[in-house]
């Protein structure tokens, strides 16, 4: 029991550059206060001590601002950074090293009793501030979830999912989305990373086509004027786009270049 406390107030000072020392963390961080106080409630709910155990998780909430239901399976090393406004369902399962922010719900789209409702977070996965994840699929190990995305399917192992309804960003060669320098992936706060929206990606590709496209019609155009003139005649269209004004650069900026 004690290794375990040990481990989550490690977790915190190795995740949160804002956390000074042990003393701080234990008496200042409500997401630490949060797991402490479910893993009681979890032990109630599965021994039969039902009203117990949602009495003490609703305790809990009010004394955090976390509410995780104490049917909900929680790792070892699980951060709810800032955290408050969070929710977590009854049938929600929490990898180990999950990183949580501030507005999260896990949350279900079923009404059925006894069904798997809520989702089911790898091990090491980040869900950033006002994501809401629902459904009751399995987000993988590293995945990554962008603030305020909405996921309602499955997140591959080390992907990073981002936008509303959300869209995957796949991770390379099995590792995470992120560019990084480093060999070593590091922990990202916020799941920030470096790789586009798919859709602006998308965006980008069409534009850059269209602009080739204009690029070999204007070459064209210009090609059958010199043989015209070769030929001392004149058979181009006089609304013949012989130049390019297709504006890609601009549009590209607009999409996030």
């Amino acid at each position: 029991m004690f290794s375990r406390i040990r481990s989550d107030i490690q977790c915190v000072l190795e995740r949160d550059p804002a956390a000074r020392s042990t003393w701080e963390v234990i008496t200042c961080y409500p997401g630490l206060h949060a797991v402490w106080l479910h893993r009681p409630a979890h032990w109630c709910w599965t021994h039969g001590l039902k009203w117990l155990g949602r009495f003490t998780s609703h305790v809990a909430r009010w004394l955090t601002g976390i509410e995780i239901h104490p049917g909900a399976k929680v790792g070892e090393r699980v951060f709810f950074d800032h955290a408050m406004g969070v929710v977590v369902g009854e049938t929600a399962e929490i990898g180990d090293g999950c990183t949580i922010y501030q507005g999260v719900t896990l949350g279900g789209t079923s009404l059925y009793k006894g069904t798997k409702r809520h989702p089911t977070l790898g091990k090491n996965v980040v869900v950033s501030a006002g994501a809401k994840v629902l459904g009751g699929f399995v987000v993988g190990d590293g995945a990554k979830i962008g603030s305020n995305a909405v996921v309602i399917k499955p997140v591959p192992p080390g992907a990073t999912a981002v936008g509303i309804p959300a869209r995957i960003i796949q991770s390379k060669a099995g590792e995470s989305a992120d560019v990084m320098e480093d060999a070593k992936p590091k922990f990202q706060a916020y799941g920030i990373t470096q790789e586009d929206d798919p859709l602006s990606q998308a965006m980008r590709g069409l534009i850059n086509s269209a602009a080739g496209q204009e690029h070999q019609i204007a070459l064209l155009w210009q090609a059958i004027e010199t043989l015209s003139k070769q030929q001392k005649g004149d058979c181009v269209p006089a609304d013949a786009a012989r130049s390019e004004c297709f504006e890609a650069e601009k549009l590209n900026q607009l999409v996030g270049k």
